[in-house]
Formats: C-alpha cells, structure tokens, sequence
C-alpha cells in the first residue's frame, strides 16, 4: 500500500489527475487510503495461494462477481488508466480493465510477480518493474524501482573507521510485527557479539507483541545493557538507517528499496512462508550484485552459528561494509515515482505518448 499512496499522490499533485482506490474490507487500505484522502471502492474477493481447498473454492466462486464488481466500477468511473499494485482486488480489477480495453499498468515490485500480476502480466499495456529479472513477465516493462521516501536517499556514507574499538552500529527489524528467528537468536548470540566487537551498539525492533520478552532474554543474556536497546516500535526509519553501520533484516520489496535508497549493507534473511518464495528471489538478486548477505533461515541453533558468524565478519570489516554500501546504492531508483506516473500520464493520452527515458 505504501507505493500504492506514492504513485497516487504523484499523480494527484504533479499531474492534477483524480484517483480513485479499489480494495477488499480486510486489508490495510480500508484504513490507509481514506487517511490519505483517497476513494475507496471495496470488493469481495479471498485468497488462492498457501490457503485450505476450501478457502481456494470459495475464492474462485467470488472471482467472476469480483470482475463483474469492478467492471461496474470502471464503467461508473471511466477511468484513463487503470493501475494494479498486485494483492487481492488487483487480479479482478485489472481483469475488468482489460475486458473492456482500458489502458493498464501493472506495478510489480517483487523480483517474482505475484499471481494477480502473473495472470494479467502479458495483457496489460505496460509495467513497471523494480528488477530486471522481473521484466520477462510483462509486455512494456521497464524497470522504474520502487518509490521510496526522499529521506533514505539523502542518507550519506557513514565515515571509514579501521580502529576495532571504535562504536559500530547493528540495526536489527522484521517489519512492525517483529521477526520470531531475529527475536529468539538474537539474545542468544548478542553476548558472543559484543565480545567480538568491542564497539558494538545494538537497536532491536521486536514488534509490540514481543518487545518485553525479547528485552528479558536480552538482559538474561549478560549482555552489557548500556549497548542494546529493543523497541516495539521505530517511527523514524531514516533517521534508524543513516545511523547504522549494518542492518540485519527480512527482505520484503519495501526493505530492499529503503537499503538501496539508503545505501545500506546487510544481511537479509528472507521470510520462509512469503508467497511465491518472493522474498528469497528478491534477496538473491541484492546478494549476486554484492550487495547484501543472504542467509536462508534455517533452525535455530544453526541460525544462531550463521548469524554470528555472518554478522561478526562484516561488522569486523568496514572495508568491505563500504564496497557493499556503494554496490547497493547502484541499486537505487531515487526518480522511480515520477517516471511511474510519467508512465501512468502517457498511457492516459491517445495515441500514448512515447515514454522518456528514465
């Protein structure tokens, strides 16, 4: 939903356009998009991936009235363009578009599509991509990133100190609902780490639900306290990311973007149940540009043996957490939301107008 709102509002306020969301009840937009400013139209469609057979059945016997829904809503709003961002009203929605010959984008940001974009991807009029490798699946895809506040990418090079001594920064997050490997390893290893690392300082995002324990298991760990700190909750990212040195986290299309944005190196651990395995494909991608570690969580015990030693070597090593910063700064798309919406605006205009180069 977070690109979703940016490509929105850039369309909204730098080419005066009228938008209009379409989503299911249970999602975040319910709550998202109005607090934006946006419309929202709400249809009845379930999921088919990693669900029941009968969750499966329903869903399909909800598919066709989801398509006749939105291809009333089309025909009500007579949009320009339509846009699907993935999720579930996007297959419906952008079906509909295309039944009745509504220019379409599709917006994927994963370096696997996810169904809804697999379904429509060789029938849409255009997509926007933030992988190369993701190109193949669509017809007039360029690769545009993902759009990522300005403030990641003002984030400068943190300055190169070889001293062993000197105070070394982990940022360790598993999105807002924290990460059960991050939350139980790390109290774990956390002692072992500050002996290696003598400067090391460590700032834990657990989620709300786990703050509390995973602070206990930190203090039962004999950690010195005045180097960690676990919160529930960071409300300022940028901030988070210019004053670390490494983070340690998942690697949701979001992450990735914020980490190239940021230059930032890390070490990725994919999340295991992600649909179509999407965040380990992304993370193979940062990890073969140099970019970032991948670790592919595994048990406990042996998370704990990897972490350290993943997260001991690099922190260790400022020579080669700068190669990493730069090689993932060329990952970076600093102008992925205006080229969207240039993008969005050429298909809206007939004939389209040709697109500028990003």
């Amino acid at each position: 939903m977070i690109p979703a709102l940016a490509i929105a509002r850039e369309l909204r306020d730098s080419h005066g356009a009228e938008v209009r969301f379409v989503g299911t009840e249970r999602g975040l937009e319910t709550r998202l998009v109005p607090e934006a400013g946006f419309p929202l139209e709400l249809i009845r469609v379930g999921q088919l991936k990693n669900v029941s057979v009968a969750t499966r059945a329903r869903t399909m016997a909800d598919l066709p009235l989801g398509v006749m829904r939105c291809v009333k809503l089309v025909r009500s709003f007579r949009p320009d363009v339509v846009v699907g961002v993935g999720g579930y009203a996007s297959g419906p929605a952008m079906m509909a578009a295309i039944l009745l010959r509504v220019p379409t984008l599709a917006f994927e940001p994963n370096a696997v599509p996810g169904l809804a974009n697999r379904l429509v991807g060789k029938w849409v009029s255009a997509a926007a991509v933030n992988f190369e490798e993701t190109l193949r699946y669509f017809r007039e895809a360029r690769v545009t990133g993902i759009p990522v506040r300005r403030e990641f990418f003002e984030i400068g090079e943190l300055p190169l100190h070889e001293e062993p001594s000197r105070t070394v920064r982990l940022l360790v997050f598993g999105g807002s609902q924290g990460a059960r490997i991050f939350n139980e390893v790390m109290p774990k290893i956390v002692k072992g780490l500050m002996a290696d690392v003598p400067g090391l300082r460590i700032l834990h995002q657990a989620g709300a639900k786990f703050a509390e324990p995973v602070a206990e298991a930190y203090g039962a760990s004999g950690a010195d306290a005045t180097r960690w700190e676990v919160a529930a909750f960071l409300d300022d990212m940028p901030r988070r990311f210019a004053e670390a040195d490494l983070v340690l986290c998942r690697s949701g299309a979001s992450t990735v973007a914020e980490l190239a944005a940021a230059g930032k190196p890390a070490v990725l651990v994919p999340l295991p149940t992600a649909a179509d395995n999407h965040q380990l494909k992304n993370a193979e991608v940062f990890a073969a540009a140099g970019a970032a570690e991948l670790r592919v969580q595994s048990g406990d015990t042996a998370m704990e043996s990897f972490l350290a030693s993943d997260l001991t070597a690099l922190l260790l090593d400022p020579v080669r957490r700068r190669e990493m910063s730069r090689k993932v700064k060329a990952l970076g798309h600093p102008d992925a939301v205006r080229v969207i919406g240039e993008m969005v605006v050429s298909l809206g205009v007939y004939p389209p107008l040709p697109l500028a180069r990003a």
